[in-house]
């Protein structure tokens, strides 16, 4: 007899995750993928796979697909992850129809608490507290406007459907309401298929904290503590764990059996979490319930030491729960890092491209579905990886993930590692007082430098790779000939400069200048992409990769893209596509819309294209008054970064 089959309808880490699991507790494991995923991890860690017919977010959303897929391999168990289908109350039901075991809530009760506004209508009652808000089934503009105007300012809108931050915008003033209400129901119509939104008076500084529940269909329902998930950007969340540094015993008493009440209410089975917005007085509001599997969910089987995807299993088998609440207990402290595609720099803007080279930290717990040649698409989320660590301690947890941050590698597309690694030893995250407004207080120093100029070492790093691959002659095989010195010209970001390097000596050492500045760099043997460097008395290694004309250079300080014009001709080195009229796809994405057309003018400050990429939209404005002359994108059209989007006449 084979082994029963469970099939995960996700993709990335995610799916990988749950495969371990279902694998170690004897389930023969299905995968599911797009067009675009036929190589990717969880296909090859399946015991078998079948293609969805379409590329990209869409066919992992073709519920038909996927059931299909479930009834050709024979499997009895569907787990959605998180995501996609995961609390689609039509898809779980269509589970059930079809003779599948859905691993999650009801389909009954998703319904109830997938729509945020009719949640918090059939919790009114239950003593569970809520912000000031527009709850309601009205949603007209004109409704929401005036509701907006009762409420005051600042309010958030939010998605009534879905979550992970999508259709959420933050209003401070009135003015800005219409505009951000246009783009808050676009984001949410295409992320979750419904446009319907709630309005909630803001909180400016909040925490954010949110309780682990676990319910089963005999009617017992248990949390696992809670998670502090304040650092945030995009009101999406980027640092997690457990406990919260902002709870006591007596809070956490309270917050726990106030998400019961939340579980027992809405009858829920299966693992989810009920989240509240936490103030400086210690008084908690509810969000919402994710009835799902969170990304998040590592800290808490760290500190509880439970795996949650297998509680998941067994509930959906109609077993008990697997503890009783006086029998779950938290150890230590755990605190999670997602590791993310963008550019902390730039306004935390998506960022595609090829991974050169990927190499996880040890001695932590890393979920990730990342190698070497893979695509890092804008078709998908922009999160890569979760880092999780664990320890007796809070401080002794931050400070291992934080060096595990500092170890990890991954060149070939920008990443936030060193904006997370700020983060984690800022003064405020150190003392626990950090709320969902550090991250955006926090921003401009996320690339913080190495002490020695970057410019030295990728100039050095080049140089040294030439010498070893031969390029610079017949000196090359370490005769006693002495290479030539060599300019390098190379661009970082918007900064052009050169360097000039040498060889010295019989061993594979060049030596950068610049000014008064010298760096010696060696490549050690047989350790491709790697290489240690020595400035005033300081030894240091570091790793690099190159792609074509492009070098990507981590240290222990920083992590640097450089472009190497040194063969371009000067007129091209000195372009400056930013002042020359034009404005540019800052990341590859879909056009969502174009406000402008041919000869129309603008005011500075006006979104004139919005773009969606990972999920997100994002407008783009002009920052001068003008002419537009010339729309070259169409709604619905797919561009490339730098891609030209419209032309403009800043005089005009």
């Amino acid at each position: 007899m084979s082994a029963p089959r469970l099939l995960v309808a996700n993709r990335g880490e995610i799916a990988l995750r749950v495969m371990r699991t279902a694998e170690r507790m004897g389930y023969a494991t299905v995968a599911v993928y797009a067009d675009d995923d036929r190589d990717a991890p969880h296909v090859a860690a399946a015991t078998e796979a079948y293609a969805l017919g379409a590329e990209g977010v869409a066919a992992y959303l073709d519920a038909a697909a996927v059931l299909a897929a479930a009834a050709r391999s024979g499997a009895s168990l569907i787990h959605p992850g998180y995501g996609f289908l995961a609390e689609n109350p039509e898809f779980a039901e269509r589970c059930r129809d079809g003779g599948f075991t859905f691993v999650g809530p009801r389909p009954e009760t998703m319904r109830v608490l997938g729509n945020k506004a009719a949640a918090k209508r059939l919790l009114q009652d239950r003593g569970v507290g809520f912000l000031p808000g527009y709850h309601e089934e009205e949603q007209d503009d004109e409704t929401l406007a005036a509701a907006a105007r009762a409420l005051g300012f600042p309010l958030m809108i939010k998605a009534a459907a879905g979550g992970g931050g999508r259709g959420m915008r933050l209003v401070t003033r009135a003015k800005d309401f219409a505009e951000s209400l246009r783009s808050a129901r676009s984001e949410a119509r295409s992320a979750f298929g419904s446009g319907d939104v709630l309005l909630e008076r803001a909180l400016e500084a909040p925490r954010h904290v949110e309780v682990q529940i676990a319910g089963d269909a005999h009617g017992s329902v248990v949390h696992l503590g809670e998670r502090d998930c304040s650092v945030q950007r995009r009101h999406q969340k980027l640092i997690e764990e457990s406990p919260s540094p902002a709870v006591d015993a007596a809070l956490r008493e309270r917050l726990c059996a106030a998400a019961v009440a939340v579980a027992r209410a809405t009858r829920y089975v299966g693992a989810g979490t009920v989240e509240f917005l936490l103030d400086a007085t210690g008084a908690f509001y509810f969000i919402e319930v994710n009835a799902r599997l969170q990304v998040e969910h590592a800290v808490t089987e760290a500190v509880c030491g439970v795996d949650l995807v297998e509680w998941q299993i067994r509930i959906a088998r109609g077993e008990p729960l697997p503890l009783r609440q006086d029998q779950i207990a938290i150890a230590g402290h755990a605190v999670e890092a997602r590791l993310c595609a963008e550019d902390a720099g730039a306004g935390f803007l998506p960022q595609t491209g090829t991974l050169l080279c990927w190499e996880p930290p040890g001695g932590v717990r890393v979920d990730h579905a990342l190698y070497a040649g893979a695509a890092v698409s804008g078709r998908y989320d922009s999160m890569l990886a979760k880092i999780v660590a664990h320890g007796p301690s809070r401080e002794a947890a931050v400070r291992r993930l934080a060096a595990a941050l500092d170890e990890c590698v991954v060149l070939g597309v920008t990443t936030n590692k060193r904006f997370l690694a700020a983060r984690l030893r800022d003064g405020a995250f150190a003392r626990g007082e950090a709320t969902t407004a550090t991250a955006f207080e926090a921003a401009a120093d996320a690339a913080a430098g190495d002490a020695l100029d970057p410019l030295l070492l990728g100039a050095a790093v080049l140089y040294a790779r030439a010498v070893r691959a031969g390029d610079f002659g017949p000196w090359a095989s370490w005769s006693n000939v002495e290479p030539p010195a060599s300019t390098f010209v190379l661009r970082s970001g918007d900064a052009i400069d050169a360097v000039t390097v040498r060889a010295e000596g019989t061993q594979l050492r060049v030596t950068a200048r610049a000014g008064e500045a010298v760096v010696d760099v060696e490549l050690p043997s047989g350790s491709a992409g790697r290489f240690r460097y020595r400035c005033d008395g300081a030894v240091r290694g570091g790793a690099f990769a190159v792609d074509g004309a492009t070098l990507w250079l981590d240290t222990p300080r920083a992590t640097v893209r450089f472009d190497d014009l040194t063969a371009e001709p000067p007129e091209r080195r000195d372009a400056t596509p930013a002042a020359d009229g034009t404005l540019r796809a800052p990341m590859s994405a879909r056009v969502v819309s174009v406000r402008v057309r041919d000869g129309e003018r603008c005011g500075a400050g006006d979104v004139v294209v919005v773009l969606e990429a990972m999920k997100m939209e994002h407008s783009l404005r002009l920052g001068v008054a003008a002419t537009i002359a010339n729309v070259r994108v169409r709604e619905g059209g797919q561009v490339g970064a730098g891609e030209i989007l419209l032309t403009y006449d800043a005089a005009g």
